[in-house]
């Protein structure tokens, strides 16, 4: 059942995304108008200890005026690879190298509204370093056992969809 775009306008562009607005025929000959965010795509990067833990994040994000538990995520620069960006990010954010890193799959952010990809990956095998934050970023990082995030994700105190989302990939395909 598809639709037939048959006007496609941009509203506005950003540094980041485009906003375009859609003018859609549904099969049954209706018209309808939707806005869409254009989005290049993001990597998420979840970093695992060698006991186990987790390398979480604390990041000020101004939308929810506070700071939020996160894992290590970033924009895909133009013309770069996931896997790329979620290296970078790793470094930038948390100041962890990974000596592994496996893609454990991807997902739609909002897809109600916008075309953002989220590549997860896993990242193991880490050396600490120093994070090279971007002047505008606000991010402290803290190692949290796994039961102790396990708990964090139950008792709503992570309340970040893309970490949510990659931690729930991970626990489901290293279940026993």
């Amino acid at each position: 059942m598809s639709r037939k775009i048959l006007n496609n306008t941009l509203v506005h562009r950003s540094y980041l995304f485009e906003v375009r607005r859609l003018r859609l025929q549904l099969p049954d000959g209706r018209e309808i108008d939707r806005d869409l965010v254009k989005h290049p795509g993001a990597a998420l990067v979840l970093p695992v200890l060698e006991d186990g833990s987790i390398v979480m994040i604390r990041n000020y994000r101004y939308a929810a005026a506070g700071y939020l538990w996160e894992l290590p995520c970033g924009t895909l620069e133009d013309g770069e690879e996931p896997e790329a960006c979620a290296v970078r990010e790793l470094t930038e954010e948390s100041g962890y190298t990974a000596g592994r890193i496996e893609k454990l799959g991807q997902f739609y952010s909002c897809p109600g509204y916008n075309d953002e990809i989220i590549h997860a990956f896993l990242a193991t095998d880490l050396t600490k370093g120093e994070q090279n934050l971007e002047g505008y970023e606000d991010i402290s990082v803290e190692i949290r056992s796994d039961t102790q995030v396990r708990r964090m994700a139950a008792d709503n105190e992570i309340t970040d969809g893309k970490t949510l989302a990659t931690l729930s990939m991970y626990w489901m395909k290293t279940q026993t």
